[in-house]
């Protein structure tokens, strides 16, 4: 059996409404392209009975890999999983809440030509609420200024990446990254096509107000120091301005007398709470980066896979039994004994 040319890599956390439909136009998408493919499905502990409707399909169908984590570590580190166990040059990311077609995935495949190592996608008519999409246009303008790749859409996760970018992903340590953000800072050359976006139809979605703004500072803290930078700035601009105002008042004590001054005592107090709150906030993004060091430094794994099942009977082109990146173990992959010509039933 030869090495696939093409691995889709999709997390899947409490999506068993969307699987068997999701497996079933993957499955098609893929066999468009012409070419030899995976499809790795890493369940990030489900409690809905996606788990088992996973090992069913990797037990049923060659095509299909399931990698199973013993617990929630979030849809990043699922990402890292299965990318860690994809094997073809070509690796495309999904979600599986198919709200991005899985029928786009051929078109990436045409647009990766000769030199482009990342394929980017902007969704076109979304069906997010007016929230979401104000917060992703927000976040993508900060990434767009703190990268200096002009893509347009970082929040997608439906995109592809050449191997070389993969493997260099693999052996980053940072525990919080944004994989989007993160494979760019390795491509020298990207493309971005539109792509339509469809409303869930099943299920909800993950991503809460808590979770977005977790993953926002996740973004933030790991583009650049950029904040820390910032803040030096903002603490010159609040001080001149408590310089300036300080001399205001003296110059109007002196023209209004010291009876006027003296009603100004709110106002200084009003200012002494705008210094405090800048303190505040200075600190919680210092506490923000010295929280990552801290978890960094420890070095724990970002994920634990606790099963493997599926046709996986050669190693990844290239690959060795040697050391792989810190943040990931797994167990002794589990080979299906029999296989079928068609995906068992998922239903």
């Amino acid at each position: 059996m030869s090495l696939p040319e093409l691995s889709v890599v999709i997390p899947v956390y409490n999506e068993k409404g969307s699987l068997p439909e999701l497996v079933e136009r993957c499955l098609a998408a893929c066999r468009k392209t012409s070419r030899d493919f995976e499809i790795i499905l890493v369940d990030d502990g489900s409690e809905d009975g996606s788990r088992e409707m996973i090992s069913r399909a990797a037990d049923g169908c060659p095509e299909i890999t399931a990698v199973i984590l013993n617990r929630n570590y979030g849809q990043h580190a699922a990402v890292f999983a299965g990318l860690e166990q994809s094997r073809g040059e070509m690796v495309v990311t999904l979600d599986a809440d198919l709200q991005n077609p899985p029928e786009e995935i051929p078109r990436l495949v045409t647009e990766m030509g000769p030199g482009v190592d990342v394929v980017g996608t902007v969704r076109t008519n979304r069906k997010d609420s007016l929230f979401r999409r104000i917060a992703s246009s927000w976040v993508n303008r900060i990434v767009r200024r703190s990268t200096g790749v002009m893509m347009h859409d970082y929040g997608c996760m439906l995109r592809a990446y050449r191997r070389p970018i993969v493997e260099a992903m693999l052996q980053c340590r940072e525990g919080s990254t944004f994989i989007p953000v993160l494979a760019n800072s390795f491509a020298r050359n990207t493309a971005e096509i539109e792509v339509s976006h469809a409303p869930r139809e099943n299920g909800h979605s993950k991503y809460g107000l808590l979770k977005l703004v977790s993953l926002q500072f996740d973004l933030l803290t790991s583009l650049s120091t950029f904040p820390l930078r910032l803040l030096s700035i903002m603490g010159a601009g609040i001080s001149l301005c408590g310089l300036c105002f300080g001399t205001l008042l003296m110059v109007l004590r002196f023209v209004h007398g010291a009876e006027w001054a003296g009603g100004g005592v709110f106002t200084l107090f009003a200012v002494l709470f705008v210094f405090i709150g800048a303190q505040f906030v200075g600190l919680g993004l210092l506490g923000e980066y010295i929280g990552r060091i801290y978890h960094d430094v420890r070095g724990r794994p970002r994920y634990f896979v606790q099963e493997i099942r599926g046709r996986r009977s050669l190693p990844r082109k290239g690959g060795t039994k040697g050391e792989r990146p810190r943040g990931s173990k797994h167990s002794p992959d589990h080979t299906g004994d029999t296989h079928e010509n068609h995906c068992a039933c998922l239903s």
